[in-house]
């Protein structure tokens, strides 16, 4: 009996294997400490903080959700994100992540709601911090849960259609996808597995398994991309495929001509959010020295531009006369990738592309999970109940019932009807983009007050919530630009502009008129 999906999930399970058996044997060398679970004991260096680092920025989001945006708006997809990630990451990993790194180790924090509430003397602060946070990260979380159900639906499809039906509203069957894995079930597996590695091995099978995870989608990426070019150009030699596909994309979706320049260039604000992902401080207090930051800090652009590239031209691509096919779009714009993996590869290269996509999704994810168990835990549980009542081995183990918590939540909520991944990335990077003035003046200015630090969150938060409420309103979550009249002539303008500049200016101007942390605090920091 023929299974066209088989070899595509035996495959995914034998990966999902491997790394389950990668990230228990970590937990080996766990120490049973608080500090070797949440951060390794500082012990991570240059290779593999850049594979950890790399691995948790590249999620769903730049794989899945590029490639269905490219689909829909272009080549200017590339631009607005990826190249300007490139260098502002960089930046931040630099200007950032040595700073927090070198407080860390004198303070011995392991998450940033600790440093905040150290150098601003105040107890607010992390109670404002905590919620805003996690209902930030959990989005980010529901990116990569929904894509990889998606993905593991795609690559199966045609596994059991009279089992795994795929069906429209109207009880139509979706060709593309029927008899695949529903995603219900893909991304529950998903979750179990990336819950149980992070569950035993912490910080350390956290790191691991991004490194391998890095490594596997890097390479399979730009298999992909060469075997999708080859079969779809129908050309000899790379360059000429190249050319084939480009001459067969509509012009306006290798230019810019449909996207405004402002919103072009106002999207170059959304990568400051590495600044204040909460899993990046917490990967960056993991560098065994100030050193380590060196190789990420150079590698990171280029490995960016490995990734992005053959995502988004594979998106364009999609577009032109030269696929016989058309993806199940716009109804489900996260499928893109995943149905040309299906359509132009074979069985079991695609299970092999399969897993490279859910290696991407699952290198963030387990971050995610484990950075929200820790914020819980030391920053709510621990901080009010004092260190001196909660032994290490409480501490672990009150990390690891509070990640089984947010990943129950995380899936739960992703049984909801999500259509674009893009848009709810953007959203969510938005949120914490509003938040860098923050991180930035509590490292390099000595006037920052909690006040104003507290005025500029709450700033920061309203005009997303405003933005967000009306961007539903008009059904718009994807779309949603601000308009500003100028000379008579209407600019299109992303709303993180609105968003960080209210925290920009009114944590300047409230710090400037309130009392400053004490010198003794100050001499710590500068």
């Amino acid at each position: 009996m023929n299974h066209p999906g088989l070899p595509q999930l035996i495959i995914i399970l034998i990966y999902l294997g491997l790394l389950l058996l990668l990230g228990l044997s970590s937990s080996r060398l766990f120490k049973g400490t608080k500090e070797d679970y949440q951060v390794a004991s500082h012990s991570i260096g240059p290779f593999l903080l850049l594979m950890s680092l790399f691995g948790t920025t590249m999620t769903a989001f730049a794989l899945v959700g590029s490639s269905g945006e490219a689909f829909k708006e272009g080549i200017g997809v590339y631009g607005m994100l990826a190249s300007s990630s490139g260098i502002i990451h960089s930046l931040c990993f630099f200007l950032i992540g040595v700073k927090v790194w070198k407080f860390a180790r004198r303070h011995k924090y392991t998450t940033q709601i600790e440093f905040f509430r150290d150098r601003l003397e105040s107890d607010f602060i992390g109670l404002l911090l905590f919620p805003i946070l996690v209902g930030l990260v959990v989005p980010y979380l529901l990116i990569g849960v929904i894509s990889s159900g998606t993905v593991i639906q795609s690559l199966t499809a045609g596994l059991s259609p009279d089992m795994f039906p795929a069906l429209t509203p109207d009880g139509n069957p979706i060709i593309a996808l029927n008899g695949g894995i529903p995603p219900w079930l893909g991304s529950l597996v998903i979750c179990v597995v990336v819950l149980i590695y992070v569950f035993f091995g912490g910080m350390r099978g956290t790191t691991w398994a991004n490194t391998l995870q890095t490594i596997v989608f890097m390479i399979l990426g730009v298999v992909t991309f060469y075997i999708i070019a080859t079969r779809l150009g129908g050309q000899d030699g790379l360059m000429a495929n190249l050319n084939a596909l480009a001459e067969s994309v509509p012009e306006e979706k290798i230019t810019r001509m449909e996207m405004s320049k402002t919103k072009f260039f106002t999207y170059l604000l959304i990568p400051l959010s590495v600044g204040m992902f909460p899993h990046l401080f917490q990967h960056w207090m993991t560098a065994k020295s100030a050193n380590t930051f060196k190789v990420p800090v150079i590698c990171h652009p280029i490995f960016i531009m490995i990734v992005w590239v053959p995502c988004v031209l594979v998106g364009i691509w999609a577009t032109g006369d030269l696929i016989p096919a058309k993806p199940p779009l716009p109804s489900n714009p996260n499928t893109i990738l995943p149905f040309l993996v299906k359509t132009q590869t074979g069985k079991v290269l695609g299970g092999l592309l399969a897993a490279g996509i859910l290696a991407a999704i699952m290198s963030s994810l387990d971050s995610q999970f484990l950075c929200i168990g820790t914020i819980f835990t030391n920053d709510v549980l621990t901080h009010y109940k004092g260190k001196e009542n909660v032994t290490d081995a409480q501490q672990v183990l009150y990390t690891r019932l509070f990640i089984i918590g947010i990943v129950a939540i995380t899936y739960l909520l992703s049984l909801g009807n999500v259509k674009s991944v893009f848009a709810m990335g953007v959203w969510c990077f938005s949120g914490f983009s509003a938040l860098f003035p923050i991180v930035f003046a509590a490292l390099y200015w000595r006037g920052l007050t909690a006040a104003g630090a507290i005025s500029g969150i709450f700033a920061a938060i309203v005009s997303w919530s405003v933005m967000f409420y009306q961007a539903l309103e008009q059904d718009a979550l994807r779309t949603f630009v601000l308009k500003l009249p100028l000379g008579g002539e209407e600019y299109e303008i992303m709303p993180v502009v609105v968003m960080l500049a209210s925290s920009l200016v009114t944590m300047i101007a409230v710090s400037l008129v309130t009392p400053k942390p004490s010198e003794k605090t100050l001499a710590r920091f500068f």
